[in-house]
């Protein structure tokens, strides 16, 4: 071999090296990134705030993401799929409506069922049109979520209704184990994603829809039963974030969830689901949930109006999107 030869073989040896170590770098950042923005975005706030870090404020932030924690667990579903949901927030509306209403003539036991059966309804509704007209899910929950929103105001007549009940109240504003319930409910629901997307057929299937689903129908599976569920599912947790905001508020508000489903679909994506579905992780979505909440929760306690919020959500939609491409690669 010629000197020259061996000389550039030792000098592509450590350049190689170092390629390799580069690309190692960028897959951690890419694979982990979602919880190093988290980390992130909680040292920032602990600096910025000395409150920050007091019991009071991280359980004020959790009780106040439990609702857009529990919607946004059904909107992974419906993006496994493929699909989109942008009914939840008319939706969350029109449970916290619902709920108060009920509560007027039946017991809360009672009043909750039938809420969530209605949430349930008219997310099968919007499961409906998707699976079995083959309706695009942006037109078809569009669609549901006018009127949702539009029931939530005939039903409360524009006004909200008063929600009398001390079994409600404690569970919204109350601890257990030193810990708001509303929050255990919220990790209740995760974990009970979690495990439905990683150990049970519905969730293998529905994500397997969503990374191929002609190759999914040709094997002779029901591929608009699953998508069916996902919609019925949603709407069922949609209500339940509306009774929750009930239970804190001690109102039926015809108003809340105003941009819940554009938060839930942030929150998906922050945690690493493309939109075009086959991937995503429960526990990857509550950390996107978390940070949403620590952004707002920066910007509260440093006195920020609430319109820069929007702008930091997005910039960090985009960082997000941009470091699932770099995993890709």
């Amino acid at each position: 071999m010629k000197p020259n030869e061996v000389q550039a073989k030792l000098g592509e040896a450590p350049a190689n090296g170092n390629g390799k170590r580069q690309s190692q770098v960028i897959t951690f950042l890419a694979k982990y990134s979602v919880y190093l923005i988290f980390v992130l975005l909680v040292i920032l706030s602990s600096l910025v705030s000395d409150v920050f870090f007091t019991e009071r404020n991280l359980f004020n932030l959790l009780r106040q993401v439990s609702g857009l924690g529990i919607v946004s667990m059904g909107m992974l579903m419906v993006i496994l799929t493929g699909g989109i949901d942008l009914s939840v927030g008319s939706m969350m509306a029109f449970g916290s409506v619902l709920s108060a209403k009920f509560l007027l003539d039946y017991p809360l036991p009672v009043a909750v069922l039938l809420t969530i059966l209605i949430g349930a309804a008219m997310g099968a509704f919007s499961g409906v049109l998707v699976a079995a007209r083959d309706m695009a899910p942006f037109v078809a929950t569009l669609a549901t979520m006018t009127i949702a929103r539009g029931l939530a105001y005939i039903v409360s007549k524009g006004r909200p209704i008063p929600a009398v009940n001390q079994a409600l109240d404690s569970f919204g504003n109350g601890y257990w184990m030193h810990i708001p319930k509303p929050v255990l409910l919220m990790l209740a629901v995760v974990v009970v994603t979690w495990i439905l997307l990683r150990y049970t057929t519905f969730g293998r299937m529905i994500a397997a829809i969503g990374s191929n689903e002609n190759a999914v129908r040709l094997a002779g599976i029901r591929v608009a039963g699953y998508k069916f569920a996902t919609y019925v599912i949603t709407g069922a947790l949609a209500s339940v974030a509306g009774i929750i905001s009930t239970s804190r508020t001690g109102v039926g508000s015809p108003m809340v969830g105003s941009g819940l489903e554009l938060d839930a679909i942030a929150a998906v994506v922050i945690g690493g689901a493309p939109l075009i579905g086959g991937r995503g992780n429960a526990l990857h979505t509550l950390i996107g949930v978390l940070i949403l909440g620590l952004i707002g929760n920066i910007m509260n306690l440093k006195d920020i109006p609430a319109y820069p919020q929007q702008v930091i959500m997005g910039l960090i939609i985009v960082a997000a999107v941009l470091m699932q491409g770099r995993q890709k690669s």
